[in-house]
């Protein structure tokens, strides 16, 4: 499935065995013609259909290590590309994710990049996963409520059922609601107030959540995340 075209899904393999039931849902069906009949209007779709599970792409069920879960992609061209909170090299850093910057700096010693590409993450076992995987331009959260969020609560679910030992990061209560059926016994659950400017001074700063995940995988015998990013742009 991409960006309600016809073509094959073009999934990492785990995924795609683990979530095949899915796309042959009701839902899916009705999600796909919502894309293609949006698409056929001559509405811009972000991400680009072959971006639209990059955070499943870069990381596989049997390697994730840590969960953040985002709400919608972001809305303006260039942004989004699959990954939540993370921009495209060339792209200016949004205000969430320069928070995030920040409490990293304070958490870790991270020094700032010249960039919001957390491809880097990803490829480490953080899959970095919005509750909506696709958006109008210009119009946030207009594929809310389309299907998408069905979707991703059964890979939250997968994740909750089949793997142990990871950590769920939730900012926010949108993120909080969307993880409360988590077996806290099995995983480590992190939550603070969202890093947007609105909420970041009501407790995510001084969250430590990085430092705690960290902590906890290496309790699990996991090989902690390299929270650094590249200083300059990938590619």
């Amino acid at each position: 499935m991409a960006a309600g075209a016809g073509r094959e899904i073009r999934l990492e393999e785990s995924w795609k065995a683990a979530l095949a039931d899915q796309f042959q849902a009701d839902y899916m069906q009705s999600l796909r013609q919502f894309l293609q009949s949006e698409k056929a209007a001559g509405k811009r779709i972000f991400p680009p259909g072959d971006e639209i599970f990059t955070a499943l792409n870069c990381t596989p069920l049997e390697q994730t290590k840590v969960v953040i879960i985002g709400q919608d992609p972001y809305h303006g061209p260039g942004q989004a590309h699959g990954l939540c909170f993370s921009v495209k090299p060339g792209i200016a850093v949004p205000p969430s994710l320069k928070n995030i910057y920040k409490e990293l700096q304070a958490d870790v010693g991270f020094e700032i990049p010249a960039h919001g590409c957390l491809n880097s993450w990803a490829e480490q076992g953080v899959l970095l996963l919005n509750a909506t995987l696709t958006v109008e331009a210009h119009r946030a959260g207009s594929h809310q409520g389309k299907g998408w969020e069905q979707f991703t609560d059964r890979i939250i679910s997968l994740l909750n059922e089949q793997r142990q030992g990871l950590v769920f990061i939730l900012w926010g209560s949108y993120a909080q609601k969307k993880g409360a059926g988590i077996d806290r016994k099995r995983h480590l659950v992190l939550q603070s107030p969202h890093p947007s400017p609105l909420s970041a001074s009501r407790g995510f700063f001084g969250n430590h959540h990085f430092s705690r995940a960290n902590d906890y995988l290496r309790s699990q015998g996991i090989e902690p995340v390299n929270w650094q990013l590249p200083l300059q742009p990938p590619g």
